[in-house]
């Protein structure tokens, strides 16, 4: 090389950066919570120049939108894909009720970046419209085998049974789950009884 030469830096592609971010701050927030989410941190996890995160996000808000949103479609996805291997109305039963035993919610790290999105989600209707998309994706996987009314109650025995089966410190009964399915998937009586 000539004195007259420069050498410049060669900079690394790294095509997957801004997706190992988004994926990163997930596991960011369910360690420390969304207060302590920062770019520093997250950047820090990811193993990336904290100047990535400024290139590639306006702000924490749009890391956090984008992160929580990335998270209710994983989740919904697994949904929808359980409702619809179930091709009767007892597997589709089935189906629910291992939603709620097994399958929603099924490690601790869901269920804290669950409840820290529902904690944004009541103070900022951005978020709340992450969990109503949510909220309406679990529905229609629902009506490939119930109706609208018993779709919308089943997705809030879901959601309220496996909230209570992560928190509760008592083992939870699958058959006591099922007998709540049926109930609520039950044809109506007639005359109200």
């Amino acid at each position: 090389m000539t004195g007259n030469e420069r050498t410049t830096p060669t900079r690394r592609f790294d095509p997957h950066r801004r997706d190992r971010i988004i994926d990163t701050c997930l596991d960011v927030i369910a360690e420390a919570g969304v207060a302590g989410t920062s770019h520093r941190r997250v950047a820090a996890a990811a193993g990336v120049p904290l100047g990535s995160m400024t290139y590639h996000f306006a702000g924490i808000d749009e890391l956090l939108h984008e992160a929580f949103t990335r998270f209710a479609h994983s989740v919904s996805d697994r949904f929808a894909q359980h409702m619809t291997a179930a091709d009767d109305l007892a597997a589709a039963r089935r189906a629910v009720a291992d939603l709620i035993t097994r399958h929603t919610l099924a490690d601790q790290r869901d269920l804290v970046l669950t409840q820290e999105l529902y904690t944004l989600a009541a103070r900022d209707p951005r978020y709340r419209r992450i969990t109503n998309a949510w909220m309406a994706r679990s529905r229609a996987a629902l009506e490939q085998h119930f109706d609208p009314t018993t779709a919308r109650l089943l997705d809030a025995l879901i959601e309220g049974l496996t909230l209570h089966r992560a928190l509760d410190t008592e083992p939870h009964d699958s058959a006591t789950v099922l007998d709540a399915v049926h109930r609520i998937t039950a044809a109506p009586r007639m005359g109200g009884t």
